[in-house]
């Protein structure tokens, strides 16, 4: 669950409803943004002028004759390499697959990194900045997930012509759709490739007479009498998608066609486990089934590179997390709203201006930016986080009641 909201108290500046929803729609652009990481040996110190995590965007080509290009993003240590490689797709979220943002995965990313993995999130072909025409098979699921899995392999062809990839350390990760396209990646002989992660795999279908349920599990019965590696499964009791009862029938489907699979079901996570892998607090749930995994198929994952993060905050201690009395510049409406906010979930922010607008965001890549943005699409002045977490960090001025 993502939350981002944003308003302005004073009604001469209020426009209508509709153009305040785009401006809020707006903010959510950037709701997977965050500042850069920096990496640096273990053995040395963090400075203050630690490099970056070297995130770039770049172009793969991908489709029968190269003619697509992927939005790939990428992640890698410090040096030359060649490092070991993490591939990691993405979802579908609803609507147009164009207007999908990029997906950056910044959290395990960030945790491949620190054991000196290079890390690529390519958007597949329709989707976000790639270029060609999604394509979709309806209940076909079978052919959804090979169709997807055709532009990671060839992600992965791209990958190991590169100087900074171990052609032959490979791991492929997926969540959701993503998931699906990696069990069905699986089925074939990628080289270099050693196993695969599905985190919370699966696709479900929207109306129609499609039973899609039992598409799936014809689907992983399929990928499971052709699978070629070993894959962990991991999905939560609480999915909104895939739920336990589902994922035992998709599971018995595969590992009863002949497919290697272990299914780690981790009970309920926050309001949908089915965010897990996107949420901070994840890491605490499927690392160390990762670790054991990776090395079971001789995969390396010790740490290596420590990471600072340049945007956290300390505490102010400029007044208490739920004084809401200390709030600066708002009236009532944006004391009520940060009430509201003290009951949201971790990781969360908190943003206020001058001109009395306010913004707050949950959960995602970098609530932060999200509530700075919430709040700056209703201010004409500069807005300033006030809380973070569990914390007040407001640096500006101080009561005005």
């Amino acid at each position: 669950m993502i939350g981002i909201l944003c308003h302005n108290q004073f009604p001469d500046r209020i426009i209508d409803m509709l153009a305040a929803i785009r401006r809020c729609a707006a903010a959510l652009a950037m709701l997977f943004a965050v500042p850069a990481l920096a990496a640096v040996p273990l053995a040395a110190a963090l400075p203050r002028s630690s490099t970056h995590l070297n995130e770039d965007i770049i172009r793969v080509p991908a489709g029968p004759s190269l003619a697509v290009t992927l939005e790939t993003t990428v992640y890698k240590p410090d040096g030359p390499g060649p490092f070991p490689l993490l591939v990691i797709n993405h979802g579908k979220a609803a609507g147009d697959p164009k207007l999908q943002s990029r997906d950056r995965f910044v959290f395990m990313a960030s945790a491949f990194v620190r054991r000196g993995y290079a890390v690529m999130v390519p958007m597949r072909t329709g989707f976000a900045q790639s270029t060609g025409n999604y394509i979709e098979h309806g209940c076909n699921m079978t052919a959804n997930g090979y169709t997807q899995a055709n532009d990671v392999r060839d992600v992965i062809r791209y990958a190991r012509r590169q100087n900074w990839v171990d052609a032959q350390r490979i791991v492929v990760a997926g969540q959701s759709y993503g998931g699906l396209a990696t069990m069905a990646l699986a089925t074939q002989a990628v080289p270099g490739v050693r196993g695969v992660m599905n985190f919370a795999g699966g696709l479900k279908m929207m109306g129609g007479n499609c039973d899609w349920q039992q598409a799936l599990v014809r689907a992983f019965g399929e990928y499971g009498r052709r699978g070629k590696v070993a894959s962990l499964w991991m999905y939560g009791a609480n999915d909104q998608y895939f739920p336990p009862a589902l994922a035992d029938r998709l599971h018995q489907a595969y590992t009863g066609a002949g497919g290697r699979a272990e299914l780690v079901a981790f009970g309920p996570f926050k309001r949908d486990a089915h965010t897990m892998l996107a949420s901070r607090d994840g890491e605490a749930v499927w690392l160390p089934e990762a670790a054991r995994f990776l090395a079971r198929i001789g995969m390396p994952f010790e740490e290596r590179y420590a990471l600072a993060d340049p945007g956290v905050q300390a505490p102010s201690h400029y007044a208490a997390l739920d004084d809401v009395s200390a709030l600066p510049y708002l009236a009532a409406n944006g004391r009520a709203a940060y009430q509201d906010f003290l009951q949201l979930q971790t990781p969360r922010a908190f943003a206020v201006s001058p001109t009395g607008a306010w913004g707050w965001a949950e959960e995602g890549e970098d609530p932060r930016r999200s509530a700075l943005a919430a709040c700056q699409s209703k201010s004409a002045q500069p807005c300033q986080l006030y809380t973070v977490d569990e914390a007040v960090v407001w640096q500006g001025a101080g009561r005005t009641d």
